[in-house]
């Protein structure tokens, strides 16, 4: 198996680059509406994403998508619109040591949400864990 197949090693490249985010764009929104800069990020990231689709061959047929799954990629993406807006927003007027692990609560409310609606089941180290992400992230960003 590839270091690649692993999703720890996506996970951990995620939260590199979440964290490379919240510094870049605190930065970059320092002489600029924060809506406008998340417009700016967005084309960058659609930019981005049709090169990476292009030069690895897995572009699809918007034919191929099934109807449930373009109403929860359409949710998914007014939710994510939502969240880098408000992210950027918090951003512009707050420090991003204390403005990004509030932001990370949403780890918290996935675990929550995942039980609710999606049936997942949490032990009781995964509780105490989420417990103890949700104390972590309060605590960073209290003054």
């Amino acid at each position: 198996m590839s270091i690649w197949s692993s999703w720890q090693v996506w996970a951990v490249l995620s939260a590199v680059f979440a964290a490379l985010t919240a510094i870049f764009a605190k930065v970059g929104i320092e002489n600029i509406n924060s809506d406008f800069a998340t417009f700016i990020r967005t084309i960058v990231i659609l930019m981005t994403l049709a090169l990476i689709l292009y030069a690895t061959g897995q572009f699809q047929s918007p034919r191929d998508v099934s109807p449930r799954t373009y109403v929860f990629l359409v949710l998914s993406g007014l939710a994510t619109g939502a969240s880098w807006i408000c992210y950027f927003r918090a951003l512009k007027i707050g420090e991003a040591a204390k403005v990004a692990p509030i932001d990370k609560l949403s780890v918290v409310l996935v675990a929550i949400f995942g039980v609710i609606f999606l049936g997942e089941k949490l032990s009781g180290p995964n509780w105490l864990g989420i417990a103890l992400i949700a104390a972590g992230a309060i605590l960073v960003a209290y003054r």
